[in-house]
């Protein structure tokens, strides 16, 4: 029974009042593989990446216009006169891209909450963290729960270096990370704008997050010169139906090789020389850094502590990093190593980020659903908003980052707003029987016994150690 409560909570969301517990939890995992669903009812009506890289580009336009009337406004009399701000207010041309933020907060939510896969679900939110990017960028806000949905959850089941690939040529990232901006030195645009006296330069940021973040990690054996020669590789790597130069505009909205601004000549990154010439000579690169035995330590460890324990252990890590490299970053078999694993059975509680408790919370009161904006201000308000993770680097996975006296505190409030909107139609002492079979403490079911009202043993159940461990 023990095993069960580890199914529902370390590997998957949490479990749900109204289910059965699984008979077989390994084959329950293992079931899951095959019965995730990519593309849910949730997200298929979401506007996708053409659609919203026109809204930015008709966005940015727009704040161009208003920039060029205010500055032509500056010298008249009125406009000397102190105007009032309003801070934290998104900027009217962004506006529409903040509202499909939102429904992509309310989509992603509604799907964790009601999925009867959710270790699969897990698997995406893991993979969405590893390849992270932040709404603090203000030209991705309506494009982060896009990338998710898009490049990510279609290669869950698939490769590494599918996803890797997906990920890279995304216009979220690309713009996240600078790489829309990057000029080849040496490239035709970029050599004319050197000879009238406007140098464009090269951007480093995705090629170095591609080594450090998302491949080989730190301290694993690349350089300086290896990021500036990925840079100039990935130079031409941009975003279609942004740019206001014709040539630079590409044919529609997403992904576009702009061959003007690539960096011309041959690549020598990890000692390997690389002579394709365009986009193909960046996709040669991340196809052997998808399959790099670094990217396969990487990767392993981040899997191994996320699953297994804040400190990987380091056999399990092995053996991952042995299943990377022997089927070529083939998914689902890391997965099964993940399930087989008594590290993670038997392994120490992990604490619960915000965004897990929060799912556990909803998913044992029953609620499948949050409107967008009340799932976006809960999360901000427990401090773990969704895709803000303020670096590339991520949310941490560690208890250090979530276990704070604030943060706890935080949840009690959360929790008990839940119970008080829930409480009437649940009974805490049989639910937590039922979400921790073999699992519940004995001061937990005291604490629940003794509880005044059905409301505070759902507050209670919601805050106790096994709810805020997983």
């Amino acid at each position: 029974m023990r095993e069960v409560a580890t199914a529902l909570h370390r590997f998957g969301l949490g479990g749900r009042g109204d289910e059965a517990a699984p008979g077989d939890p390994r084959a329950w995992l293992t079931a899951q593989l095959k019965a995730y669903d990519p593309a849910p009812a949730a997200l298929a009506a979401l506007p996708r990446t053409p659609a919203l890289v026109t809204m930015l580009a008709e966005a940015q336009d727009d704040r161009r216009e208003r920039r060029d009337e205010k500055k032509a406004a500056a010298t008249t009399p009125e406009a000397q006169m102190p105007q009032p701000q309003q801070a934290g207010t998104v900027p009217a041309p962004y506006r529409e891209l903040r509202d499909q933020y939102v429904a992509a907060v309310a989509a992603r939510t509604g799907v964790a909450l009601a999925s009867a896969a959710p270790f699969a679900e897990r698997l995406v939110h893991f993979w969405a963290n590893h390849f992270a990017v932040s709404i603090d960028k203000i030209a991705v806000v309506g494009l982060v729960g896009d990338l998710e949905f898009t490049a990510i959850r279609p290669h869950v089941m698939g490769s590494f270096r599918a996803m890797l690939s997906a990920v890279e040529r995304h216009p979220a990232m690309l713009l996240y990370l600078d790489q829309a901006q990057s000029v080849g030195p040496d490239s035709p645009l970029g050599s004319r704008a050197a000879q009238r006296g406007r140098e464009r330069g090269l951007n480093e940021n995705l090629a170095r997050e591609i080594l450090e973040l998302h491949t080989l990690g730190v301290r694993s054996g690349y350089g300086q010169a290896d990021v500036t020669e990925l840079a100039r590789a990935l130079t031409g790597w941009t975003v279609g139906g942004l740019a206001r130069q014709p040539i630079l505009r590409g044919p529609g909205p997403g992904f576009w090789f702009a061959a003007p601004i690539h960096q011309p000549g041959a690549r020598t990154i990890l000692g390997k020389r690389y002579s394709q010439s365009g986009e193909a000579q960046a996709q040669a690169v991340l196809d052997d850094l998808a399959v790099h035995p670094a990217t396969a330590r990487h990767i392993a460890t981040k899997l191994a502590r996320h699953f297994a324990a804040d400190d990987p252990p380091p056999a399990l890590v092995a053996r991952l990093e042995a299943a990377f490299l022997k089927t070529g970053g083939d998914l689902p078999s890391l997965y099964r190593v993940l399930i087989a694993a008594p590290e993670v059975w038997n392994g120490p509680a992990k604490f619960r980020t915000p965004w897990e408790w929060s799912l556990a919370a909803l998913r044992a009161t029953g609620v499948k659903a949050l409107p967008g904006a009340t799932a976006a201000g809960a999360f901000q308000q427990l401090g773990q908003p969704i895709w803000r993770p303020g670096s590339p680097a991520g949310y941490d996975d560690i208890a250090a980052s979530w276990a704070g006296p604030d943060a706890l505190y935080r949840r009690v409030e959360v929790a008990q707003r839940i119970a008080k909107r829930t409480a009437p139609a649940i009974d805490a002492r049989r639910l937590a029987a039922q979400l921790f079979p073999g699992a519940l403490s004995a001061a937990t079911s005291d604490a629940l016994a003794r509880a005044e009202s059905g409301e505070q043993a759902l507050a209670l159940l919601l805050v106790s150690p096994e709810m805020l461990r997983r």
